[in-house]
């Protein structure tokens, strides 16, 4: 499974030639950022909020045969059962050998019942930024509760790079708390048996300083 970070909060997920792209952001929405331009089989949005619901950005193929099973977990954007700022959707995506999840703008503490189903994935997606969404600690907390091999920060700002919003941290803040975390010159990774650090910083492929590198970890 190859996992491509776009920018923010939108992903490219593929596999067998099948591609989901994840919350896509509308043109200009994002500082920093180009825009959205991507041929997909399929779109997901965690919310409709214009920095992930842009699913113009995105042409799809028809095809309906898919290599993945998704299932969808409902959750807020905010710490007050979506009074802010609504709802928000974690998408669980398995391809029968990987099992990964994106987080969307998650908001909320999950519940027990959430926590126990998402145990040892693969892949997490996390926002890290805060402001909008957990910050950096409740991010470092909630994966740590979950187990997963590979965890794939997002929704933060880079001061270096100059991109994402001002209000939200940069990914220092998140990394510093965690055990392991390995930067990479790429966007994209490859999921296999093993892989080198457990936080895995890609560059965005929509800053045109990115190489637009594939790692492969095993």
């Amino acid at each position: 499974m190859k996992i491509t970070w776009i920018g923010h909060s939108c992903f490219k997920i593929e596999k067998d030639d099948y591609a989901i792209v994840l919350d896509p952001y509308e043109d200009g929405s994002v500082p920093g950022l180009g825009p959205v331009r991507e041929h997909a089989d399929l779109v997901l949005c965690s919310h409709e909020h214009a920095d992930h619901n842009f699913r113009g950005g995105v042409t799809l193929s028809g095809r309906t045969k898919t290599p993945f099973s998704i299932e969808t977990m409902h959750t807020w954007h905010d710490e007050v059962k979506g009074a802010k700022r609504g709802d928000n959707q974690i998408f669980i995506i398995d391809d029968g050998e990987n099992r990964i999840t994106h987080l969307g703008d998650l908001g909320c503490e999950l519940t027990p019942e959430q926590t126990r189903k998402l145990q040892n994935l693969d892949a997490v997606l996390v926002p890290v930024g805060g402001f909008y969404t957990i910050d950096a600690r409740q991010a470092a907390q909630l994966v740590k509760s979950l187990h997963p091999r590979i965890v794939i920060p997002m929704h933060y700002r880079s001061e270096r790079e100059q991109y994402g919003y001002d209000v939200i941290g940069t990914i220092d803040a998140f990394t510093e708390l965690m055990d392991s975390a390995m930067e990479v010159p790429g966007s994209a990774i490859e999921t296999t048996d093993e892989q080198g650090a457990q936080v895995i910083v890609l560059r965005p492929e929509n800053r045109a300083a990115n190489q637009n590198a594939t790692v492969l970890f095993g």
